[in-house]
């Protein structure tokens, strides 16, 4: 018993020294975009209809550190202001799917070629999905949603106050908003490692569309963030599960759950509501066959197995010293409502 306990926390800082010099650094991107990115400026793109406004809805959405609870409102808030629906589902697909801060986790864990694969499949059914709404959307749903932001980011600050209010985004918000559930991530990655023999999945549950299908099943309802699924997913990876599978699990999982798509049902109506979850279910599927296709028929090294000496153990254990404080501090620290 001793002995898997000191496993699980070799485990488990083992993975945090490896993500945090790169979610650190995704943070401070995270909080620049906060402050040079107006709400106003994204609204007023995404309006009309046509493939220009669902790209530019995609596009937006892509490195916004948002989840998928979190993106709701701000979506709502995008369609009350003149987004088109197609845009606003868009926005809603493509958003809490990745984020500047995890695709930096993901290039730590898993390498260059998932880096750059998962926010191209974010873009992909993004497109997807709003051009399925624009087709066939056209439903008529209550608009009760979030009010416009009256953050203190909305208000006119000058650049020292602007530049103080993005890095408290950064360091204080972000951390605060994903804390509890990156350390449960970062807690049942060290587990899986642990308890589950090397090549479980690959002998138990096989290396085909079934594996994918038994990870979308897991990753639909469940609320887990685009960041804290990451490490899970190099965990189940690294016991035999295919890269295919573990990208259908990390579409699935942080872009719906089943508080999140009650609050899509009502805000822009039934049929959106089940196109966006189809959108989600055959893109993820479809990427995840993809990426299997290039991993075994073109040997393409799809997770990358080198990535761990790009910067030296001391920077990568300081690193996660100061995320622990600060993922500690944001648990702490209750969130003031203005």
């Amino acid at each position: 018993m001793l002995d898997m306990a000191r496993q699980l926390a070799v485990d488990f800082w083992a993975t945090i020294a490896e993500m945090s010099p790169y979610l650190l650094f995704g943070f401070f991107v995270a909080g620049l975009l906060s402050i040079l990115i107006s709400q106003r400026l994204v609204e007023r793109h995404l309006g009309g209809r046509g493939v220009l406004p669902l790209l530019k809805a995609s596009v937006f959405g892509i490195p916004l550190p948002l989840c998928s609870c979190g993106v709701i409102p701000v979506s709502v808030s995008l369609h009350k202001h003149g987004a088109s629906k197609g845009a606003t589902v868009s926005f809603l697909l493509s958003t809490p799917q990745t984020g500047v801060d995890s695709i930096f986790v993901t290039f730590s864990l898993l390498g260059p070629v998932f880096a750059i694969f998962r926010p191209l499949a974010a873009l992909v059914t993004g497109l997807v999905g709003g051009g399925l709404v624009n087709l066939f959307g056209q439903d008529v749903a209550s608009e009760k949603g979030a009010e416009p932001c009256q953050d203190d980011c909305c208000k006119e600050q000058g650049v020292k106050g602007r530049l103080v209010h993005g890095m408290k985004y950064a360091f204080v918000t972000l951390p605060r908003d994903i804390g509890k559930s990156m350390l449960v991530g970062l807690a049942i990655a060290a587990l899986i490692s642990v308890a589950v023999p090397d090549g479980f999945f690959a002998e138990k549950i096989g290396t085909g569309i079934g594996a994918m299908l038994l990870m979308m099943v897991l990753g639909i309802p469940l609320y887990v963030c685009a960041t804290a699924s990451v490490p899970v997913a190099a965990a189940l990876i690294a016991k035999g599960l295919t890269p295919g599978a573990a990208l259908v699990f990390l579409m699935t999982g942080p872009a719906t759950n089943a508080a999140g798509l009650a609050t899509l049902w009502r805000s822009l109506g039934r049929r959106t509501a089940l196109l966006y979850l189809l959108a989600v279910a055959g893109c993820s599927l479809a990427a995840g066959l993809f990426l299997d296709f290039l991993a075994l028929n073109i040997n393409l090294p799809v997770v990358s197995e080198h990535h761990h000496e790009v910067l030296p153990p001391l920077i990568k254990h300081a690193a996660a010293v100061i995320l622990l404080l600060l993922l500690t501090y944001g648990i702490l620290t209750p969130k003031r409502h203005h």
